[in-house]
């Protein structure tokens, strides 16, 4: 009778780890190539997303297809709108579009090869007015896009990069009045590209750490007055600053 009530324990023991194993292999295949498509609009806008685990998610719009066959851009239409964004792992994807008036964004990026393109308002439908952005990557080798209105009718951005990581291209284009754009990078073999316009000038603080970097800063504004600082610590890289008025353009 002991000899039953032991082979049934076992049997019950064996069933519930192979339960388990199973359980565990499907939250696994579920955490990779998560794909979210949006398209909304509304006055006021709150949108919290986490993708974590995996590789290959994607944050798009709702004209792109299943597997970024197709990828389009996630679309929010709004006047105030807040977004809270974390992707973990690698090669995953956002792309934004954002039309707000005011607007809070904090992305962070934590893995490899990931890709980063957000866009707000650039044709000035909205105004592009009191947005605050902060992008946060830690990992190597991501792709990381930046385009902040088209006119010098937006105003009051504030910008903050903490980049940790080698081998990422940081690309950002600002056309805003009274812009501040401050960038922490710390890492071998980054890319920074920066186009800042506006009528008033504005604020761009690079703050680097590593080596083999390459940095194309242009600022451009009506009253030529933009304000510029560049901290780097590292060997061997390419640095090229321009400043000029509206009418006057150069090229790194």
């Amino acid at each position: 009778m002991k000899k039953n009530i032991g082979k049934q324990i076992l049997e019950l023991l064996t069933t519930i780890f192979v339960g388990f194993v199973l359980l565990i292999t499907s939250l696994h295949l579920i955490s990779a190539d998560n794909e979210i498509y949006i398209d909304q609009s509304g006055a006021t806008s709150n949108l919290d997303i986490e993708q974590v685990g995996g590789s290959g998610n994607i944050i798009g719009g709702a004209d792109a297809t299943a597997g970024a066959s197709n990828m389009t851009p996630l679309d929010l239409d709004g006047t105030t709108m807040t977004l809270d964004i974390l992707q973990k792992g690698s090669t995953n994807k956002f792309l934004g579009d954002i039309w707000a008036d005011t607007y809070t964004g904090y992305f962070s990026f934590i893995g490899d090869s990931n890709t980063f393109n957000m866009s707000t308002d650039e044709t000035n439908a909205t105004g592009a007015d009191g947005s605050n952005v902060n992008v946060q990557v830690t990992g190597n080798t991501n792709t990381m896009t930046l385009n902040h209105a088209m006119t010098a009718l937006a105003a009051n951005l504030d910008l903050d990069w903490i980049v940790q990581g080698g081998g990422n291209s940081i690309t950002a284009a600002i056309d805003v009045d009274g812009a501040t754009n401050y960038m922490d990078i710390d890492g071998d073999d980054n890319t920074v590209t920066y186009d800042g316009d506006g009528y008033a000038g504005g604020y761009f603080y690079l703050d680097h750490t590593g080596g083999s970097r390459t940095f194309n800063i242009d600022q451009e504004s009506t009253q030529d007055n933009d304000w510029l600082k560049i901290t780097s610590v590292g060997s061997n890289g390419t640095v090229c600053v321009t400043q000029s008025d509206s009418t006057t353009s150069f090229v790194c």
